[in-house]
Formats: structure tokens, sequence, C-alpha cells
């Protein structure tokens, strides 16, 4: 029952949706290294509540403290421990669903795997409450990732029906690139022509008392080839074992993904050429990964965000004290599209994989020096 991830960047969230805050503990970084506060602000104010009609009315602040690790703005060595305090509670709005298991929720897996013992309001340390936990100390890896000019770009490449170029059909130019990395974008896309049109379908699922789901392409740029394992904590494992630790995500694909099934090997392999003294590929089918390592490429993946849980329809469910089936009206504030909110998470989650696997490429590379001396 470990909340613990990563080998060399090292992470350990704790906290509840409706508890005195969540945090989390950074472990791995050596001391010296600049804490980037703003930075890590900019990053959470991406991810924050009720800045605007597609999101949840809760009202959080977000202002995240410094329990240890952190001494005259530089890390100390130590563990580091960041931490939010919940203010915007309204515990009352989940009485019922004591008893009354929420469709789509983890409910009924969590009073299983607890025992009973699970603090249940606003789902608990199940809530997307604690992603802003990971933000915090994704954030501070993709500052570290910055400085090593390793770029994390995301963008919404579906809203229901709705969807966005992608980036293995669009040159991702300066343009492009500054305007999904801006911290003020709240709905990043490629084609701003469907803006209109994927806002609409958050809107109207609103106002049916629904709410839709939606993919997120990201794009992480120069990552040197050689990062990542051939099996077990592979690139493409260890990311996705990240991205799944958000709640909201159901599917992962890097490249072509579940596209593969429908083509032949002479489509899908990526042919290869010498480019100014470099290797490249002339095309990127398989996402920057090859073997489970990096080629060299641009990493791509989409990632699969399910519809909120929580909606105003009234659903069918059981009462787990009476041991009966009966109906349920979810009350309480909810985002009818997570996706906007969620695209923050998935870039700072994506940073904690990338930096853990740079983190060890460092290692192996300083490694085989040291042998490459003794001969």
């Amino acid at each position: 029952m470990s909340g613990s991830w990563g080998k060399n960047y090292r992470v350990t969230i704790y906290g509840e949706s409706h508890g005195t805050g969540v945090g989390i503990i950074i472990d791995g970084l050596p001391g010296g290294i600049e804490f980037p506060y703003e930075y890590i602000n900019k990053e959470l104010y991406r991810r924050k509540p009720g800045k605007n009609r597609f999101t949840t009315g809760r009202q959080e602040e977000d202002n995240f403290k410094v329990l240890s690790g952190i001494f005259e703005g530089y890390t100390t060595g130590t563990p580091i421990n960041l931490f939010i305090e919940n203010k915007d509670k309204r515990s009352r709005d989940y009485s019922e669903i004591k008893n009354k298991m929420r469709p789509g929720h983890a409910d009924y897996s969590g009073y299983q795997k607890y025992f009973g013992y699970n603090d249940y309001r606003g789902g608990g340390h199940f809530s997307g409450r604690l992603t802003a936990a990971l933000v915090m100390a994704g954030a501070f890896a993709r500052k570290i990732l910055e400085n090593m000019d390793i770029h994390i770009i995301s963008h919404i490449a579906q809203i229901g029906d709705i969807k966005d170029n992608i980036f293995s059909q669009e040159e991702i130019n300066d343009e492009i690139f500054l305007r999904l990395k801006d911290h003020e974008n709240q709905f990043p896309i490629i084609n701003e022509d469907i803006k209109e049109a994927m806002m609409s379908e958050i809107i109207k699922a609103k106002e049916d008392n629904d709410s839709v789901g939606g993919v997120i392409e990201s794009l992480v740029l120069n990552v040197k080839p050689g990062v990542g394992n051939p099996f077990f904590n592979s690139v493409e494992s260890s990311i996705s074992s990240m991205l799944f630790s958000i709640p909201a995500v159901k599917g992962v694909e890097f490249g072509e993904g579940f596209g593969f099934a429908h083509m032949r090997g002479s489509q899908s392999n990526d042919e290869m050429r010498v480019v100014d003294n470099k290797i490249i590929t002339l095309t990127n089918n398989n996402g920057g990964v090859t073997g489970g390592i990096t080629n060299g490429m641009p990493i791509v993946f989409r990632t699969a965000i399910k519809p909120t849980p929580s909606i105003g329809k009234e659903q069918l469910t059981a009462d787990i004290s009476k041991m009966e089936n009966t109906v349920l009206n979810i009350t309480g504030r909810h985002d009818p599209c997570i996706i906007p909110r969620a695209l923050p998470v998935i870039d700072n989650a994506t940073a904690i994989a990338i930096l853990d696997l740079v983190l060890e490429r460092i290692k192996e590379d300083e490694g085989f020096k040291a042998f490459k001396r003794r001969d």
C-alpha cells in the first residue's frame, strides 16, 4: 500500500480531498539546485479549480508551502516536502455517498481495499485533488529538464467528437511551440478554428447535467538517444506508469499506437538517414522510442481522459450498508470536462517520469566514463 514512485527522482504523495491538505515528498536530488517557486506557482494555476465555466466551482488558492528540504532558495540534498492546505471544503455534499457507491468512482474498490476505513469525502485519497501534489513535484522536474533544453508541450487533441490536428501531421514551428508552452493559455490547441466547437461541446454536456471526455497529446523534445531500458522501466512503461496514477486516465498510446494494427511493416517502419552528422528517422511512427529506449526523435504520446464520473443525472447504484439496490443523485461541485485542468497534470507527471529516466542515464554515462578511465 505504497504511495511512492521513482528510482532516481523519487516522489511520495499524501493527503485527501477533504483532509487537512495534500502534499508530496521529493527525494533523490543533490544539494544546490535552485528551487523554482514562481514556476511551480504558474503550473499550479494552470490546474487550479474555479477559474472559468468549464471547471468545478471549488475555490482553492493552491498556495503551497515548503515544509523541508529547501534553504535560502536551494535544495539541501535532504527530502523536500511540499504541502497545500485544503480550505474550500464542503464535506456535507458527500454524506450520502458513505454507503451509496458512486458509479465510475473508486468508492467501492477503495472500500474493499482499505476494509471500510477509507476517507470517502470527495473521493479521499483517490480524488483528482491530489494531482495538485503531482503538479508541484512535476513542475520542479520540468524546470530542471528545461535547464537541460528538454521541453514538454501538450495540446487538447480531442473533446468528445471534436478533434484537433495532431503533432505527427503538423510541423511544430516556433509560433505553435510558444503558444502551447504559454502558462496563461488555458485551452491550448493547434488549430484555433475549432476552439469554439470544443468549448460548445463542454457547455452542452454541462447543461445536460452530464460530462465529456477527450484526449491530450504530448510531445517531449530534445531527449538524447539511449535513455530508457529494453524491458522493465522502458520509456513507454515509465511514462505510462506515472500517467496512470492520474485518476481520470484510461488509455495511453505512443506514436501511431493502435494505428499500427492497420499498417504493414513497410508503412510503420521509421526509415533512417544521416543528416548533418546526426541520425534521424524520416517518420516518427514509433513516437521517439524503439526497444523501450529513446532514439533521438521527439517522444509523442496521447492520453485518453474519461468523462468526469460525478454528474447531475440520477444513476443506479448499490447501498453497501443495506446490501440493496438504490438510486443516487450526486451533489457537490464538479468539472463538466476535466481535460483543460488535466493537461498541466499530464505535462508535469510526464516531467517526473522523464527526469527519473534522464538521471538514470546520467549515472550510466558517469559509470561508463569511470570504467573507461581504468582501461
